[in-house]
């Protein structure tokens, strides 16, 4: 089984466990369903690495209606991993977090200076913190590097996965592909979740890393076992194909349902069409509308898609045309039009096609 393909974001922000903020992210692997095609310019080098296979749509069937076409175009990137920091038995630097979550910059950098003048490792990850991200200081990234490669060799995981970030980002210093992928192993295996997730990422791309499919999904159950909802997802991908693990239709689920907890969007789609259709899972069709609904609100174009099917043909919901063109319109403007829809929507009576535009619009104008 060939793996699925991968996307990894050519510039990359900051993100650390101990710091759980919204600007965190990593490198990101694209929705099942939705492979961005390569930029021109780097077509000719794609041509040359191994083929990917293709992966399965995000696909509602039915028995009499037209099924929801696949989409082909880009779903949104997979968002950033906030995860809480760990506890701590220290009350100085409960201080300095404590002060960091108030959004009190300043405060946070003052404690830190101080703390890490002791060698406190987690203070030094802090500043790295905040010279990377520009808090309470001038944004500095050779600055940030140092005192992240300080709390590194004091034996922080944060700090080993942060430095790796820039280093793989070519901030603070050149692009060191090869020391990331020590810092994030090093990481990894003392239990940095996010630094599991990338580095199976590096391996099923197979271009920094020699690809190895079994060892991106062993790197992808660490993570997801750790609560990262991001693995959760991929990790279900993989069950889901078969790619580096038996295929287990059951397993792919119940990962789905723990990143859908989470508010993954893209998992909230996997999950709804699974109890859509019953695959995996028993069918609740009434449920998978409802959760369709929670991921059209937080903007997936997939799920806007999704949700106009089944409303305009009445599948697990009763029938709203006006309702279930909306969401079509608003799909539309993102890039998933859908042909058949819009013949629909021409036959659709004037007022109720004036209702559903103003809706669109409505919708779109709030966001």
């Amino acid at each position: 089984m060939k793996p699925p393909r991968i996307t990894l974001l050519a510039t990359l922000l900051l993100a650390t466990q101990l710091l759980a903020t919204p600007s965190a992210a990593q490198l990101q692997i694209t929705p099942p369903a939705t492979i961005p095609s390569p930029a021109p310019d780097k077509q000719k080098a794609k041509e040359t690495a191994k083929e990917k296979p293709r992966v399965a749509p995000h696909a509602i069937t039915k028995k009499k209606e037209p099924s929801p076409k696949p989409s082909a175009s880009p779903s949104p990137n997979l968002p950033a991993t906030v995860i809480p920091a760990p506890a701590t038995d220290n009350s100085n630097v409960d201080l300095v977090f404590g002060a960091y979550q108030r959004g009190q910059y300043k405060t946070a950098f003052d404690l830190a200076s101080a703390r890490a003048q002791t060698g406190d490792a987690k203070a030094m990850t802090m500043l790295g913190e905040l010279y990377a991200n520009a808090m309470g200081i001038r944004r500095d990234y050779a600055k940030a590097v140092e005192w992240y490669k300080r709390a590194s060799d004091a034996g922080d995981r944060e700090a080993m996965f942060a430095l790796a970030m820039l280093r793989i980002a070519g901030r603070g210093g050149p692009v060191d592909k090869g020391e990331a992928v020590r810092l994030m192993a090093s990481a990894a295996k003392l239990g940095e979740p996010k630094a599991a997730y990338n580095l199976a990422l590096l391996y099923l791309d197979g271009q920094t890393l020699p690809q190895d499919v079994k060892r991106s999904a062993e790197l992808l159950r660490q993570a997801a076992d750790a609560g990262l909802p991001e693995a959760q997802y991929a990790l279900a991908t993989f069950y889901k194909e078969g790619t580096g693990v038996p295929k287990d239709p059951e397993r792919a689920v119940r990962l789905l349902q723990a990143a859908s907890l989470a508010d993954n969007v893209d998992a909230e789609v996997e999950y709804a069409i699974a109890m859509f259709n019953g695959t995996g899972t028993p069918k609740n069709q009434p449920a998978a509308v409802a959760l369709l609904r929670k991921a059209s609100r937080q903007g997936s174009a997939i799920a806007q898609n999704r949700l106009a099917w089944v409303l305009i043909n009445g599948m697990g919901a009763p029938v709203d045309k006006v309702e279930g063109f909306k969401w079509h319109l608003v799909a539309k403007t993102s890039g998933k039009g859908d042909p058949e829809l819009d013949k629909q929507l021409s036959d659709l009576p004037a007022e109720d096609r004036a209702k559903a535009e103003a809706g669109a619009k409505k919708w779109l104008g709030n966001k």
